[in-house]
């Protein structure tokens, strides 16, 4: 299949699995993978540590028009501090056209590509040959994202945790710009009742059935 170009997108709310699903489809397809989360936290560290001032729309645009794959490799972007400082220069329109162009860009390279977001459907590439929308109960990922932050150290309560995910899923729904929501033609996969390796073998039948 990795013979011919294929784009995958795969969208959906926080803690659905979609980031570890769009890694393994990737991998077994040999897809050059994007997690596009990575994106707006680069720019904000990187301008932060070239002391540019992260609500200047004009400089840390300027920023995201250099981004090159090599800055998502770097440590600490998945912190909570890099998720404020993303929060704050996602706002630029700036530095979303920039990024819309860098994804686009990965994602129409001769072999094909894997993205995974909130928008990659809708906005990035609507063209894409296979559209899938990856979703769980609110309390289903609250405990994910619950047990994930426990196991790494962090005394963190279920309660507050779903609350998080139930904010996070109005606010990406209600934004005006990309709200997360379905594709028209995407393939949904609720992924509340599996584990990785089920909801893993269930995206690939419906990547192998739109693909035959």
């Amino acid at each position: 299949m990795a013979d011919r170009p294929l784009t995958i997108a795969i969208d959906g709310p926080a803690a659905a699995g979609k980031g570890t699903l769009a890694k393994r489809v990737s991998q077994h397809y040999g897809l050059a993978y994007l997690d596009t989360g990575l994106l707006y936290r680069a720019v904000g560290r990187l301008a932060a540590e070239s002391g540019v001032d992260l609500d200047d729309p004009e400089a840390t645009g300027a920023i995201a028009a250099r981004l090159d794959t090599a800055d998502l490799t770097e440590t600490g972007l998945r912190g909570r501090e890099a998720g404020e400082r993303a929060s704050r220069v996602a706002v630029h329109p700036p530095v979303r056209e920039a990024l819309i162009a860098f994804q686009r860009s990965f994602a129409s390279q001769p072999g094909g590509a894997v993205l995974d977001g909130r928008d990659i459907g809708t906005v990035i590439c609507p063209d894409a040959e296979v559209k899938i929308f990856v979703t769980a109960s609110p309390e289903v990922r609250a405990r994910r994202r619950t047990d994930e932050l426990n196991a790494k150290g962090r005394s963190v309560a279920y309660e507050t945790i779903l609350a998080e995910v139930r904010d996070r899923d109005a606010r990406d729904a209600g934004r005006s710009a990309a709200p997360l929501r379905p594709a028209q033609d995407a393939l949904l996969l609720d992924t509340s009742e599996m584990d990785i390796e089920t909801a893993f073998r269930a995206a690939c039948d419906l990547i192998d059935r739109a693909t035959s």
